[in-house]
């Protein structure tokens, strides 16, 4: 009578093992090569399936009033638009102007920089030692700039280029909207049985945390915005619509987008004069101090529970791979991972994260 083979964990690898750990990390090789290939599509999809998720909730609420669901995915993605065509005829001309402004001012700015720099260095020889000398430090600026610059101009180029993407991301938005049953149904039919409940899950927690997510940079984004756009004029820091739109992007940025929001804020400050500085610092301070400890808790609360250095890793990640927009990615593919991890891995062995917290605490405080 033949007998099932049974490997035992603790024997040595055999040829059968060996040879399954190959094909494995083969398969996974190809894999990584094709999704290399379709980035642009995988992108375009991810980003559409996150819309989808948010928009989701307000379609069913139409429903509820006795909207059909495709009248309701129309009315959704005409409000879209009109929201997008107002920004663009009433914000964009005031924030082009302010930005050839900030360009044409910027050799002006930096010999305010670097009058007050040396300055300091006169006063203080400890910083002349520390800081290299200012041609040095306006060599490295002036090729940053020119870095950021190209940066730019090949993102405003590839958003140009990008309209057809745009319209298909849009009808391909419909499409997922009108009718999303079918794809809900294929995704929990591709999971095995005994993995069938932490599938629909997974999913479930998905959509809540990227509705959260969504209505968090929103609010979060146009209160800080404006908030920083407004304080800035009032104390005399120019171009304030622009640092005001710069603070609702950082927004998608979380835990960076602030630090790099007040570069440019606090170079123009003190090309102003040092009085003008520590106003912009004031006002940078106050705004994300008041967004850190009441609007993240008030708005977020306990949906979106995701550590800093996670959140740093896929911003990095996902810009390496996508590019600018992979960047929005970020919060969601770390929700995801989280959420995966935690349904599949954590949950089914029963872990006493108590008890695990309790250890972790003794380990980062030296006890035994």
């Amino acid at each position: 009578m033949n007998e099932t083979h049974r490997e035992d964990p603790h024997d040595p690898l055999s040829y059968y093992g060996a040879r399954r750990i190959v094909w494995l990390i083969f398969f996974v090789f190809i894999i990584w090569l094709i999704l290399r290939a379709l980035q642009p599509v995988i992108l375009l999809f991810a980003l559409v399936f996150l819309l989808a998720m948010v928009l989701n909730p307000i379609v069913v609420w139409l429903q509820k009033h006795r909207v059909p669901r495709f009248v309701g995915v129309i009315l959704v993605m005409l409000s879209l638009i009109a929201v997008t065509t107002t920004i663009t005829l009433f914000a964009i001309p005031p924030l082009s102007r302010q930005l050839q402004e900030l360009m044409h001012s910027t050799p002006n700015m930096w010999q305010g920089i670097r009058t007050r720099i040396e300055s300091l260095t006169k006063n203080y020889p400890e910083v002349r030692e520390a800081l290299p000398p200012t041609d040095e430090m306006a060599g490295r600026v002036g090729a940053a700039a020119a870095t950021v610059g190209n940066f730019l101009l090949q993102s405003t180029l590839g958003l140009v280029g990008g309209v057809a993407s745009a319209l298909l991301a849009i009808l391909l938005l419909v499409f997922v909207l009108a009718n999303p049953r079918p794809l809900v149904t294929a995704y929990l039919a591709l999971a095995p049985d005994r993995y069938r409940e932490q599938a629909r899950r997974t999913l479930a927690r998905m959509m809540r945390q990227m509705i959260a997510w969504a209505r968090g940079v929103a609010i979060n984004g146009v209160i800080t915005g404006v908030s920083i756009g407004s304080l800035l004029w009032l104390v005399g820091v120019q171009p304030a619509f622009i640092f005001g739109v710069f603070a609702f992007l950082g927004e998608f940025l979380p835990n960076i987008g602030a630090f790099l929001v007040s570069i440019p804020i606090l170079l123009v400050a003190l090309s102003m004069g040092t009085t003008k500085f520590w106003l912009a610092l004031g006002v940078i301070v106050l705004v994300y101090q008041v967004e850190l400890n009441v609007l993240v808790p008030g708005v977020l609360g306990k949906e979106m529970r995701l550590h800093p250095v996670n959140i740093l890793f896929f911003t990095l990640a996902t810009a390496e791979l996508f590019g600018l927009l992979g960047v929005f990615l970020a919060v969601p593919a770390a929700a995801l991972v989280q959420i995966v991890i935690d349904e599949f891995y954590l949950q089914p062995r029963k872990i006493d994260a108590a008890a695990l917290d309790r250890e972790a605490a003794a380990l980062v405080e030296g006890r035994k």
